[in-house]
């Protein structure tokens, strides 16, 4: 079991839109311990860190790069100390934001910034390292290989996906399911999977794709609380806890390990879909 959406709590906390959430690790770390402990709470067995946008590029949009390191490793040190010693922190490197294939970077440049986000994630107390919702195989297998090679921790990659006229899924650069999976356990990731993009029902034919083309590596889902809905000028997100609780069965026939949230959900989320987690684990063992 993995936590819900952190970007979703941060802005019913006061986060501002052009805000960049990574630094209240820094200046709101009260608020960002509550939310890890909210998780933990609800029956996380592992959670996230505020670090998803922590890269030094994506922070040079905030003239904060030069804080990269100290920022992710206050990221992981606050997530460290609410999961305590029986839980485990994944920390989030998320996309940088700039496009190997078009030039606006250079993979020497990715590499050292995914290296340095890792590493000082890993001096903070970070388990394993989850390179989440990226849609380029470029720039996730760099992602991975620095993590790998900066840091003794796991790697975790997952990617975010739409569905295409016709049927089945594409992130945005065009991997398939299979095809993404497969760039991310090539550059040394140890479990893959899908984020945000979907709620839980869109899920389970992206990981049924996964599982069927890589059966024993472990799949990890955070499925979104539903489709936004706009209303009165801000997103909603219609799936209740009991709705995203009622997918998790068919999460697991279609291959998921570990289970968690992504946009919209919550700590009541969370802790809905640890009761069907537990019920399932039950079922088997009766």
């Amino acid at each position: 079991m993995s936590d819900g959406a952190w970007g979703t709590f941060l802005q019913r906390k006061g986060l501002q839109p052009g805000d960049c959430p990574e630094i209240w690790c820094v200046d709101r770390p009260d608020d960002v311990a509550d939310i890890a402990r909210s998780y933990i709470e609800a029956g996380a067995d592992m959670i996230e860190t505020n670090s998803f946008g922590g890269s030094r590029i994506k922070l040079a949009d905030y003239g904060l790069a030069d804080r990269a390191a100290e920022i992710n490793e206050a990221a992981a040190r606050i997530s460290r100390e609410a999961a305590g010693p029986d839980r485990q922190v994944i920390a989030s490197i998320g996309p940088c934001g700039k496009m190997l294939m078009m030039g606006d970077v250079s993979e020497a440049e990715l590499y050292e910034a995914f290296a340095e986000q890792a590493a000082a994630l890993r001096r903070g107390g970070a388990d394993a390292l989850c390179i989440e919702t990226m849609t380029a195989a470029d720039e996730a297998a760099v992602a991975v290989r620095a993590a790998r090679e900066a840091t003794d921790a796991e790697v975790i990659c997952t990617f975010t996906f739409d569905p295409v006229a016709g049927g089945g899924h594409r992130t945005m650069m065009g991997l398939s399911p299979v095809d993404a999976a497969q760039a991310a356990l090539e550059a040394g990731a140890m479990a893959t999977g899908a984020n945000c993009g979907h709620g839980a029902e869109g899920m389970t034919e992206i990981l049924r794709e996964m599982h069927a083309a890589f059966p024993g590596v472990p799949l990890l889902v955070h499925a979104n609380a539903g489709l936004p809905v706009l209303k009165d000028g801000c997103n909603t997100w219609p799936e209740t806890p009991d709705v995203m609780a009622s997918r998790v069965a068919d999460l697991v026939d279609a291959g998921a390990r570990i289970i968690g949230g992504c946009c919209g959900s919550t700590p009541g989320h969370i802790h809905a879909i640890r009761a069907a987690v537990d019920a399932l684990r039950n079922r088997s063992h009766a």
